[in-house]
């Protein structure tokens, strides 16, 4: 088909607590499992209250996120030249491929944030510590 149409309740939670091979332990709606997406990752994070993604880069995606509920605290740019940036619904961030990136629910609320990443690809993070500037 050309073209899918999905409501968000209609996609399952995945509780990624009980995958050991995936962290961090917070719970996802896979998007782009339900539409066949062939370039992109689509996913739903759901945050509690301190909940987090920790700092990290990918080699071959470029990651843009938008927060649709709660507060964020958001860690972005090359090891040794972070900043910190305050999200609230309604802000995206992205981050390239090797560029450091991460954020946390600092608000009181389950928090939400919408991830598409592309290449899709098969890319489960990189130490942005451990990065070269080119």
């Amino acid at each position: 088909m050309e073209y899918e149409v999905v409501h968000t309740d209609d996609v399952p939670k995945t509780d990624l607590s009980e995958i050991d091979e995936v962290p961090p332990d917070l719970q996802i709606r896979a998007l782009d499992e339900v539409l066949p997406t062939e370039h992109v990752q689509l996913k739903l994070w759901y945050f509690e209250p301190g909940e987090e993604i920790q700092y990290h880069a990918h080699s071959e995606q470029e990651e843009l996120y938008y927060v649709l509920e709660g507060e964020f605290s958001v860690k972005l740019g090359r090891s040794g030249e972070e900043e910190y940036v305050d999200a609230e619904p309604g802000t995206f961030w992205m981050a390239r491929p090797e560029i450091g990136h991460g954020h946390r629910n600092v608000g009181d609320e389950q928090g939400v944030v919408l991830a598409i990443g592309a290449p899709a690809v098969e890319d489960p993070g990189l130490d942005p510590h451990g990065l070269e500037d080119e």
